[in-house]
């Protein structure tokens, strides 16, 4: 092992190296590095990503998934400390007798033969890193570096640099690895409780950065502000401190730049000079003063690096702006630990939101156990809290342990609000929904949470386009809305842009921007008559609401003018203020004017367009366009023509008719409706009746009344009915319904058509 540990950097005897689990940053960033030696490299993964075609453009040969065949050939096989002996790739090189090195060990070959510079801690290290390895380059010294993350400004996560002396390094202490360096320099940022999985506790953890500085030859920078750091540093004749006061190198004069940082150092009570830095944070400034203490002792000029260090704008997912705009920002962080967390809030409150949301995603079950009391303060410094369940990692599940354990530590110390989210795929529509102008999101974890923000972020850009391209006013609307809150039965999943235009011509802009853009288009008004599945509906969904649509007057003949969403009560209240009659039957019909124009309601004998007089609605080709009663197709509870097209606002005929006589058919319509129909949250009438009897009769014919499926129950009053009983959600009713149409079919041979509108899908799509 020793001579080919020995071959990784020697130009003249390339070797033919397997790298199992390329795909992981850690691990491609190592693959880069024997690229740049000039290694045949090959790489296999369960995944196929983004970072791993990049690598096949730079000539490593990758495979998915993992497989025995893979090691074929191979000289040396690298492997991740996530690997798992069971891991065919693994297997088959043990069993081939294929030299086997860990990631660390393979890194520790490369960086001893450079001036290796070791950036360690618990955290900061991939930004300390970065900034070490950009302010040194910048300085001239053309270092070689490794970094745990994509960095923009350095172009990659690693690169080989053949004629520069020096190579920085983010070490790994999550398994012990961090003993295997022999560095020239190294930095220890903090030593704090952190991978109990596999340390037994924090002295275990302090074992291990002792060893590190025991073997660093040269410069020891640590952080006096860290007790532990300090503890295992200071004294030493190599060592060199930085931190607020009483350090080697301190930060003064603090200006906080609202996304940017300023500071003066002092090295010894001596002033170097100003810096402006790129990102925000004190945890920064700090992450700075250790990349200048370190390219100090390197020799590098302080001016070129505080010329560095003003354009460094950090590493992905270390308080990335995923999302800007003057109403909103998005800031996604790689932080899971406490201490990480609140240096991360802290910087997030610098830049002064009306409200700090955070969506946070624990990492490790053993993390979470251990320090959820830690979490449950961290978090109290945020004004909402949303929590998914636990990123497992490579661990195995801990019984009673998730995302609610931090709910429950939240409640134990404070009063914010904290919501639990536990799956991820869909916890953006929770998130999402509650954002308001003024807000500061901030997705937190070392998993996938990045993903809820980068939707979020998409969609949100969409919703303030459309807003920005119309006057003040025009439109409003939320990012997934619940649909629940606007159907009468009182179930359905998000509507992933909810859009009330309050004019016809901001009517007419949505659909002709959703149209142009390929967004699904819906209109829906009260939800009287409507179903929206669990997935919720993928698109716009417009509901016409304030300004003109809500709009109810007499048009000087008799006539009434009301908005497509004008409740129909509200429709007939106005004709009985004003001795008009005939629209009594409206009373008890939760439906509005679009909704009963599109599906032709009705009820006790009369139907919606018995009354209409003409309809304004948007045709397809987005022009508005107002026709005659005569000229509408309208047939029992359809009508063909606002199938296509949308109905905006309808004029009504009624008759003159004395108060008495108004409220004597209002009482009788009522009356009528109490004695036959639930009061529950329904959808109205499921089913078309049938040919031969009431679709009502029917379902009592088979004994289904009262049958339920979860929450959700058949009317005992009528058969027709399908009841919300409280938490029911769509998939139950949709049981119900198929319940109900099977039965039909079986016993009296019937195929029921439903009346219900249903929308949406089983699972979420956005």
């Amino acid at each position: 092992m020793t001579d080919l540990t020995q071959r990784l950097t020697r130009h003249e005897q390339p070797l033919h190296i397997h790298l199992i689990g390329v795909a992981g940053s850690g691990m491609s960033g190592l693959a880069l590095l024997l690229l740049g030696l000039g290694h045949k490299v090959s790489g296999s993964d369960r995944v196929t990503t983004a970072e791993t075609e990049r690598m096949q453009g730079v000539g490593l040969v990758f495979s998915s998934p993992h497989t025995a065949s893979a090691v074929k050939g191979a000289d040396l096989v690298v492997y991740s400390s996530a690997i798992r002996p069971a891991n065919p790739a693994y297997a088959a090189a043990l069993a081939g007798g294929v030299p086997l090195l860990r990631r660390a060990e393979c890194l520790a070959a490369i960086l001893h033969t450079k001036q290796g510079i070791i950036i360690a801690g618990t955290h900061g290290k991939t930004t300390t890193s970065a900034m070490t390895a950009h302010a040194l380059r910048e300085a001239g010294m053309k270092p070689s570096h490794y970094v745990g993350a994509e960095i923009p400004i350095l172009g990659s996560n690693a690169r080989w640099v053949a004629e520069g002396t020096h190579m920085v390094a983010e070490g790994d202490e999550s398994d012990g690895t961090l003993a295997l360096y022999h560095p020239a320099h190294a930095v220890i940022l903090n030593i704090e409780s952190e991978h109990l999985d596999f340390y037994r506790d924090l002295d275990h953890i302090r074992e291990v950065f002792t060893t590190l500085a025991n073997q660093t030859t040269g410069t020891l920078v640590y952080c006096a502000e860290d007790p532990v750091a300090h503890d295992v540093c200071s004294g030493r004749a190599n060592a060199l401190s930085y931190g607020w006061e009483d350090a080697d190198f301190t930060a003064t004069a603090v200006r906080d730049l609202k996304g940017s940082s300023a500071f003066t150092v002092s090295k010894r009570g001596a002033i170097l000079g100003d810096i402006e830095l790129g990102i925000p944070g004190n945890h920064n400034i700090l992450n700075a003063l250790a990349a200048i203490a370190l390219a100090d002792s390197c020799g590098a000029e302080f001016a070129l690096v505080a010329r560095a260090l003003a354009t460094f704008a950090g590493a992905k997912r270390r308080f990335e702006t995923k999302y800007l705009s003057a109403q909103y920002r998005i800031i996604d962080d790689y932080g899971h630990h406490p201490s990480e967390l609140a240096a991360t809030l802290q910087t997030a409150r610098s830049l002064k939101p009306e409200r700090l949301i955070v969506l946070f995603q624990p990492h490790r079950y053993t993390r979470t156990q251990a320090l959820a009391d830690d979490f449950g303060k961290v978090l109290q410094a945020a004004d909402r809290v949303f929590i998914t369940d636990v990123y497992a990692a490579s661990e195995t599940p801990i019984p009673d342990i998730s995302g609610d354990t931090l709910i429950a530590a939240m409640n134990r110390h404070g009063v914010v609000p904290a919501t639990s989210v536990p799956d991820l795929a869909t916890a953006h529509h929770a998130v999402g929904n509650a954002l308001k102008p003024g807000d500061l999101l901030l997705t937190l974890g070392a998993g996938n949470v990045h993903e809820a923000g980068s939707r979020i972020a998409a969609d949100l850009k969409v919703l303030e386009e459309m807003r920005a391209l119309m006057p003040p006013g025009e439109i409003t609307g939320s990012l997934y809305e619940p649909m629940k809150r606007h159907t009468t039965l009182l179930v359905g999943g998000p509507a992933q842009y909810w859009l009330e235009p309050h004019s016809f011509y901001g009517f007419a802009f949505l659909v002709e921007y959703c149209r142009a853009r390929g967004i699904p288009v819906r209109v829906v008004g009260r939800g009287s008559n409507l179903l929206v599945r669990d997935g919720g509906i993928r698109g716009a969904v417009i509901h016409p609401a304030g300004g003109v649509f809500s709009e109810v007057s007499l048009d000087g003949k008799g006539l009434i003018v009301a908005g497509a969403g004008v409740r129909l009560k509200k429709l007939a209240g106005f004709a009985a203020g004003h001795g008009i009659g005939g629209f009594e039957w409206m009373e008890g019909i939760p439906g509005n004017v679009g909704g009963a124009l599109r599906m032709n309601a009705g009820a006790m004998g009369v139907e919606t367009f018995d009354q209409i007089v003409r309809v304004t609605f948007l045709d397809e080709d987005g022009v508005i366009r107002t026709r005659e009663r005569a000229e509408i197709v309208a047939q029992y509870r359809n009508v063909p023509e606002l199938r296509r097209n949308f109905a905006m606002q309808a004029v009504f005929r009624g008759k003159a008719e004395t108060s008495a006589t108004i409220k004597q058919r209002w009482d009788e319509c009522r009356d009528k409706r109490r004695a036959t129909q639930p009061v529950s949250a329904s959808a109205g009438c499921v089913f078309r009746n049938p040919a031969d009897l009431p679709a009502g009769k029917l379902v009592d014919a088979l004994g289904l009344k009262g049958t339920t499926c979860g929450h959700a129950a058949v009317s005992e009053q009528h058969g027709n009915f399908i009841i919300n009983q409280g938490g029911a959600s769509a998939s139950d009713v949709l049981n119900l319904i198929e319940t109900i149409r099977h039965q039909a079919r079986l016993h009296r041979h019937i195929e029921l058509e439903t009346e219900v509108k249903i929308l949406g899908d089983d699972e979420a799509q956005f």
